[in-house]
């Protein structure tokens, strides 16, 4: 292998992640960030929830009915805003084709498969540094009605043909794993992801960021690339008014890759879909979650982060910008006032609300491109930090001219092609 020297863009965990990788094999390596840390937008108020049990894509079946049925009602897992925006319908049409039986199973198999390698990296990386995140074991998926769990069984028997471990149990069996769950929020069964797991993603991404730092990795923030323009040899990054050259670049920008990819002739459905969160000290650790929990009926997760808890998940399309939506908050607040009301004082939770660049299938793109010098690490939506440690090996890898780990089938933009 030979040395080159490389930019990534991007410093959310993916774009971290993927420059660590990249100086351990032996790389000069640069990460160009617009904001002033790492991880500041989806990478910063994630549900948190590692594993292959958890990953899974938006586009299921039964959820263009869930949808309909949440334009009427207080709360609702996806939103969607009124837009006479062309590319938005376009985007959403695309999603809803991936909707069927049969994309689901292809998809959610792709995004197992990355999730269960990339949850094998982040705990190498654990413990080759001693890195400590604020890590929790074991995903409880909660079913409120027994029509949710029959909608599940596709779901469940694909966990079984995949290898990952899961039990289904009944609420008593549930309760004995969470002895917090309200007694009062009846629930049909729960569905015990033991092998997934729950972290600090942004104070990950930070330490990492260190350890990156001493194996040689630049950090560069408040800087943003307006153009990449391939030249002889490489790649020439127009940054903030000056031009920086490199031998290839990892475009790992989050919202922004859209915008950089274009003007090179890569256009992808990639889309801003917002996801939003709440983040609330406990008040009673009794009464608080120990792990992390999924709620079926509005795809929001429960996490325990230290001394806070974490309610994150939804989608929202169409929106214009970040201003929270007073359903999303209702939702949120619903769904841990369900499951733990004595835990926290939801009146006090702070919000959030990010973009998340979205592919309609779901799976992430990874590596190569038609242009020798650009690699990407982009569209991994809601399960960016999911797959970030395994994401960025891989891309690692291809970028030295490694064979990946894992099978990249589905997971490239051949799937594009």
């Amino acid at each position: 292998m030979t040395q080159k020297q490389i930019a990534v863009v991007g410093g959310g965990v993916a774009g971290v992640c993927t420059a660590y990788f990249l100086a351990r094999a032996g790389h000069e390596v640069v990460v160009i960030e617009r904001h002033h840390n790492v991880a500041q937008e989806a990478s910063f108020c994630t549900a948190g929830i590692t594993g292959p049990g958890y990953a899974t894509p938006w586009a299921a079946p039964g959820m263009p009915l869930r949808i309909l049925r949440g334009l009427f009602g207080a709360e609702a897992p996806v939103l969607v805003r009124p837009t006479l925006d062309r590319a938005t319908w376009r985007w959403i049409r695309r999603w809803l084709s991936e909707c069927t039986l049969e994309r689901y199973r292809i998809n959610r198999t792709r995004m197992q498969r990355l999730a269960a390698y990339s949850q094998s990296i982040l705990q190498q990386l654990g413990e080759y540094h001693q890195l400590a995140f604020e890590q929790t074991r074991g995903v409880l998926q909660l079913f409120r009605t027994d029509r949710e769990l029959k909608a599940s069984e596709a779901a469940i028997a694909l966990l079984a043909e995949n290898g990952i471990a899961h039990r289904l149990l009944d609420p008593d069996a549930a309760r004995a794993i969470e002895p917090g769950l309200a007694g009062e929020t009846a629930f049909a069964a729960a569905l015990h992801l033991q092998q997934d797991e729950a972290g600090n993603c942004p104070l990950f991404a930070r330490r990492l960021r260190h350890v990156a730092a001493a194996e040689g990795v630049s950090f560069h923030f408040t800087s943003t690339v307006q153009a990449i323009e391939p030249v002889a040899g490489g790649v020439l990054l127009h940054i903030d008014g000056g031009k920086f050259p490199a031998d290839a670049v990892v475009i790992a920008a989050g919202n922004d890759s859209a915008r950089l990819l274009h003007p090179l002739g890569i256009r992808l459905p990639l889309h801003s879909v917002n996801g939003y969160s709440a983040t609330v000290a406990i008040r009673d650790f009794d009464q608080a979650p120990q792990a992390a929990l999924l709620d079926e009926t509005y795809k929001a997760a429960i996490t325990r982060i230290g001394s806070r808890l974490r309610i994150a998940g939804l989608a929202e399309i169409g929106a214009p910008g970040t201003e929270v939506h007073e359903r999303a908050m209702r939702t949120l607040i619903k769904v841990g006032s369900d499951w733990f009301p004595r835990a926290a004082n939801y009146a006090k939770a702070n919000f959030w609300c990010g973009p998340r660049p979205m592919l309609p299938d779901g799976p992430p793109l990874l590596g190569t491109t038609p242009l020798r010098s650009v690699f990407i690490n982009i569209g991994h939506g809601a399960a960016g930090w999911t797959a970030a440690a395994g994401a960025g090996k891989l891309v690692a890898d291809i970028v030295s001219g490694e064979t990946p780990d894992i099978d990249m089938d589905g997971l490239t933009l051949a799937r594009y092609g």
